[in-house]
């Protein structure tokens, strides 16, 4: 049997290693490592299969984050919505601006953030509210914009689990997440379902105004060179890794679908036993399945992935801790914030691997073992 990976981007970049590498070297031979020719072609690409009017690379999808907020225009002690069961860089950008995080429980089933929670947690001085399309899923997207649109607030996607993943609207019409808020923000880590050969990331918008300060925030503040108009920071795409990405890009809706692929294997193996929860699909939503997340019933979650190490299973929790129980927020005041569902899940979760390159030799082996050892 080939070696388990929780992800295996050797194997992928082998099966497109000719494309990429032309891709590399066109790069190399034109010299145009920052803002190149492949930026501005993979950004024009990425918006069409978007179906986005303006999409604004960077260098990750942490300054993706943060650049979106700068953008909004909020000022410090501004509230932010967003749930505290996901990982530190959603939550992070907030503290970072001096706004104020407002930590607020997950949905039940999908594990992204719960509609009903954000309308209880709106004060004068909510501004924004920040979902994240968790290990693939998307949020409720269409309650989350009724929710917005009533109070008069900003929605920031955090789309980088769930790049290619469409959200399915009551009236029959589809979007892809990352395009149905004001603006969308996606990282390019090399896990990712589209992935770098290194760090990258990307902002969307179908607002003109807002496309023209994410690209300013993004380039010192400046629109014209020498010229800055507001305080920005230094954030690009080179264009190495633009060009990995739009060959990439053409394979993105096969890697979902491989993806999914895994995931039914998964699903069929573990449908009868009561101790495992797999994970739910909701109908106004895709799943490109980022990460495939278990919820363990009357097993003691750390017990057993010490007994998949041993075995040669790798496995992963995503995530141990709550944003809302970190050191980094205790400034705010919240570590006694009870969310009972999101620290339910933080004792139970844990992910097996998932990717583009796994065989039914691979998943028998893995299914049985996870069975075996529960």
């Amino acid at each position: 049997m080939r070696p388990l990976y929780m992800v295996d981007t050797h194997s992928q970049y082998h099966k497109i290693k000719d494309q990429v590498d032309k891709a590399v070297l066109d790069v190399m031979e034109s010299t145009a490592f920052i803002n190149g020719k492949a930026v501005k072609e993979f950004s024009d690409h990425l918006g069409a299969y978007l179906g986005a009017k303006h999409v604004i690379p960077c260098a990750n999808g942490t300054d993706a984050l943060q650049i979106a907020l700068m953008a909004l225009g909020l000022q410090p002690g501004d509230e932010v919505i967003t749930p505290s069961f996901t990982y530190i860089a959603t939550t992070e950008v907030i503290a970072l601006l001096r706004l104020t995080p407002v930590f607020v429980e997950v949905d039940p089933k999908t594990f992204c953030i719960d509609p009903a929670a954000i309308e209880k947690a709106i004060t004068p001085k909510t501004k924004a509210i920040v979902p994240v399309h968790l290990y693939g899923q998307s949020a409720n997207m269409e309650a989350i914009l009724k929710i917005a649109e009533q109070h008069g607030l900003s929605v920031v996607e955090d789309n980088a689990q769930a790049i290619g993943c469409n959200f399915h609207f009551s009236d029959g019409t589809s979007k892809k997440t990352g395009t149905i808020g004001h603006i969308g923000c996606t990282s390019f880590y090399p896990s990712k379902n589209l992935g770098a050969f290194g760090d990258g990331g990307a902002m969307c918008t179908n607002d003109d105004a807002l496309a023209e300060k994410l690209k300013m925030i993004a380039n010192h503040g400046q629109k014209e060179r020498y010229y800055h108009e507001m305080v920005g920071c230094n954030s690009r795409l080179d264009s190495i890794q633009a060009a990995i990405l739009d060959v990439k890009l053409n394979h993105l809706n096969s890697y979902c679908a491989a993806r999914q692929e895994v995931a039914a294997y998964y699903d069929q193996a573990f449908s009868k036993t009561d101790a495992i929860l797999t994970p739910h699909k909701a109908a106004f939503s895709d799943h490109v399945y980022h990460q495939y997340t278990i919820v363990l019933e009357g097993v003691d979650r750390d017990q057993f992935k010490a007994r998949l190490d041993k075995t040669g299973v790798p496995s992963m929790v995503y995530y141990p801790v709550p944003a809302h129980k970190q050191k980094m927020f205790e400034q705010f005041g919240v570590g006694l914030l009870e969310l009972p569902l999101t620290s339910w899940l933080t004792e139970r979760v844990i992910s097996l691997p998932i990717h583009t390159e796994m065989d039914e030799e691979q998943l028998k082996f893995i299914t049985d073992t996870v069975l075996s050892n529960l």
